[in-house]
């Protein structure tokens, strides 16, 4: 049976932006299991399979549901043992967690704080009015007060990602001489920001700029199917 993924996107359904989502679509190619993608805009989530999750990525397989782009790498190890792993074993699975805590206190508030207003430019009405009220509440200020200081933001981006182009002197990828879903993790948030930011946070020569083509050239060029904005 064919998998099913629920994808986040804004107006234009060609141009996923989620970078849960998008840890889950390369975890999905790592793994070669080809799915079926169903783009949807924020305010359908909660009507999806019954009210099944607020967010996505939500992946169907069969009769199964799995939420979160972490517990559905797991799901996937686990389910299709036979096909490359995403983890590599418990301390992949170890490293894979911090990377993620590491990405989501660090990086993605940091895109947040640049794109902020490019996403909300992104979405349909509806969406526009959920985006703007939920976030605006959530963050406790108007979007465009969080990125009143965006080009300092852009300016520092880069400086953030130190530990990784540290790692990368070494080897090419954070899971070794191979991607592991650790890589999934950091280019989702860099891939969340290539396609809703116009905004250069790295030269060309940047180690971690050449690690992100290479990540976005895997999997027959996935990373690159939706142009940058």
């Amino acid at each position: 049976m064919t998998l099913k993924l629920y994808a986040l996107c804004g107006e234009d359904r060609s141009r996923p932006f989620s970078p849960h989502v998008w840890k889950t679509m390369l975890s999905l190619a790592h793994k070669g299991l080809s799915c079926e993608v169903e783009k949807v805009g924020f305010t359908e989530i909660p009507k999806l399979e019954g009210g099944f999750s607020r967010t996505v990525p939500l992946l169907r397989d069969g009769e199964r549901l799995v939420r979160d782009s972490f517990d559905i790498a797991l799901y996937l190890d686990e389910a299709y043992p036979g096909r490359p792993t995403l983890f590599g074993g418990d301390g992949g699975r170890a490293m894979a967690r911090f990377v993620e805590g590491w990405s989501q206190t660090t990086l993605h508030p940091a895109v947040m704080r640049i794109a902020l207003v490019d996403i909300h430019d992104m979405l349909g009405p509806e969406d526009q009015s959920y985006f703007r009220t939920s976030r605006e509440d959530r963050l406790g200020q108007p979007l465009e007060a969080v990125v009143a200081a965006r080009d300092d933001e852009i300016a520092a981006f880069a400086g953030k990602l130190e530990p990784l182009r540290t790692m990368l002197k070494s080897q090419p990828f954070i899971g070794g001489e191979g991607p592991l879903f650790a890589d999934y993790i950091v280019f989702g948030a860099l891939q969340w920001l290539r396609v809703t930011s116009t905004a250069k946070v790295l030269a060309d020569d940047d180690p971690v700029a050449l690690w992100f083509g290479r990540v976005l050239d895997l999997h027959d060029g996935l990373g690159r199917s939706v142009r940058a904005a």
